[in-house]
């Protein structure tokens, strides 16, 4: 029962840990934006997702044996195993050539930060949304 009322959480609570490790990866290019031969790094947050949401959907229960002591626990997974960032890491497209072989482009960088940035914002506030509607349930208010 508790499964139903949390499982869209669920899903979004992985969303902003995937979008806190686009931010860290938006963040790195922009801080070698000056280091000669760097290449650019991201990845494509949908298909991230995607594989989160399988495998939320099909390891729930291998899951929660291995992530708690107790298996009315919680179980709360780690950030490597969130849709196997380090499988879905590639390399950006370089838009502009350069002469130190260094693809990040600032103004894209810059853009793909605030977005990225206003999307967890979202999330966020969609999830304390939705707990605050869930206490008033509760609560009978």
């Amino acid at each position: 029962m508790l499964d139903k009322l949390t499982r869209q959480v669920d899903l979004h609570g992985s969303a902003l840990l995937l979008r806190s490790e686009r931010q860290r990866t938006i963040a790195s290019n922009i801080a070698n934006a000056d280091t000669p031969g760097y290449v650019a790094r991201d990845f494509k947050f949908s298909d991230a997702m995607r594989a989160v949401a399988e495998q939320q959907g099909g390891a729930a229960s291998s899951l929660r044996q291995h992530s708690t002591s107790d298996a009315r626990h919680i179980p709360l997974p780690a950030v490597g195993e969130l849709g196997s960032q380090a499988s879905t890491l590639g390399y950006a497209m370089q838009s502009q050539p350069s002469l130190d072989n260094n693809s990040v482009d600032m103004d894209r960088e810059r853009a793909a930060f605030v977005d990225n940035a206003v999307r967890y914002e979202a999330t966020l506030r969609f999830i304390n949304g939705h707990s605050k509607t869930m206490l008033s349930a509760i609560q009978g208010q």
